[in-house]
């Protein structure tokens, strides 16, 4: 199976990749983490990014917060999907990472995921990854009916409550 690279800008992102991290255990997806940053490790970025198909990584997860460039930086040096988790923090609580990620020139895209969104960036490289393993796609599909098993019992719950 194809990895996923996960890299964070700083330490301080770890929680957010950690439910990356926890949602790509759970799929028995291999993964590689690092902390790369855009502005003070670009080199390093860079090579991660260049390197990465040859590396066996299907997408990159990059989590960022503040001006939030390390998606860009990696999209920039690759061809394989990225996507971009914003991370909160700074003065806009988020918002000035979310627009960092998701406004990407013409030709380098980057997916973007909700503020703190480590679970839907690890789902979307599931997903990726399904296209081509069944046997992933069914793991997903059983992930979405559990899912919805716990709204349809709470909702039961809350009916038989409200009676």
């Amino acid at each position: 199976m194809k990895r996923i690279g996960i890299v964070m800008g700083s330490d301080s992102d770890l929680p957010v990749v950690q439910k990356a991290v926890d949602v790509l255990d759970v799929l028995e997806i291999p993964y590689e983490v690092h902390v790369y940053s855009a502005h003070r490790t670009p080199e390093q970025a860079r090579e991660f990014a260049v390197s990465a198909r040859k590396n066996g990584f299907a997408a990159i997860i990059a989590a960022a917060g503040m001006a939030a460039h390390l998606a860009g930086a990696i999209a920039a040096n690759t061809t394989i999907p990225v996507i971009g988790i914003p991370c909160s923090g700074g003065f806009a609580g988020g918002l000035d990472a979310l627009l960092s990620t998701v406004q990407m020139p013409k030709g380098i895209p980057v997916a973007t995921v909700a503020v703190d969104g480590g679970v839907n960036a690890a789902l979307l490289c599931a997903q990726i990854i399904a296209v081509e393993d069944a046997e992933l796609a069914e793991k997903l599909n059983q992930m979405r009916t559990d899912a919805a098993d716990v709204v349809l019992a709470k909702d039961a719950h809350i009916e038989e409550k409200l009676k």
